[in-house]
């Protein structure tokens, strides 16, 4: 015998869990860039007590909080709120513009993060390195990959790779006037793909 009652409260308590959940995810995420919450509320526009409380699970989220935290953490929006998959092993690649470079998500929320990166030329700017907690490993699919880390200048070509502690001043960019296009894993403290690049 059918039971409609019931239904709807496993529906509703699906929907609790789920809820749930998202501060965590938001937390995790945020740790998992290397972010402050003072970082994380001047790139998305919500304050720093609002972040702490979606973080704690006091403040429930809104479309117009995670929209802004999606684009910030270049993952898709049903990702932050656990929205259930269908059995289409299809992924859908949503690109996600920042800084003048294009990333495209490979992966979900959880363990070592994949992007897809594109880097256009940009004549006459020269963006300051940067340092955040974890490990990344960078691929080149096509044109050529100036990194700048620490004093070192490495220049890396199709087909060649390096791994660097992302706590040493880095900077990606093209070496010419052409797009590099990249995949980059990042992981957290510890996850390391163990590959080095020639030095140059």
């Amino acid at each position: 015998m059918l039971d409609p009652m019931g239904t709807e409260k496993r529906a509703g308590a699906a929907k609790k869990d789920r809820l749930a959940a998202v501060g965590p995810r938001l937390r995790d995420l945020r740790r998992r860039h290397g972010l402050t919450l003072a970082a994380l509320a001047e790139r998305t526009g919500i304050n720093e007590s609002t972040l702490s409380r979606l973080e704690g699970g006091g403040r429930r989220p809104t479309l117009e909080m995670l929209l802004p935290l999606a684009e910030v953490y270049a993952v898709p929006l049903d990702d932050l709120v656990g929205a259930p998959r269908t059995g289409d092993p299809r992924i859908h690649l949503r690109p996600v513009s920042r800084d003048g470079m294009t990333y495209v998500p490979l992966s979900r929320p959880g363990g070592v993060q994949a992007h897809k990166l594109l880097i256009p030329p940009r004549p006459g700017t020269e963006p300051e390195p940067r340092t955040h907690e974890g490990f990344e490993w960078v691929y080149v699919l096509a044109g050529r990959l100036r990194l700048v880390l620490g004093g070192e200048t490495v220049v890396l070509g199709p087909g060649e790779a390096a791994e660097f502690d992302t706590r040493v001043p880095h900077r990606l960019g093209p070496d010419d006037d052409r797009t590099v296009e990249l995949l980059i894993l990042f992981g957290t403290q510890g996850e390391r793909a163990h590959l080095r690049a020639r030095t140059t």
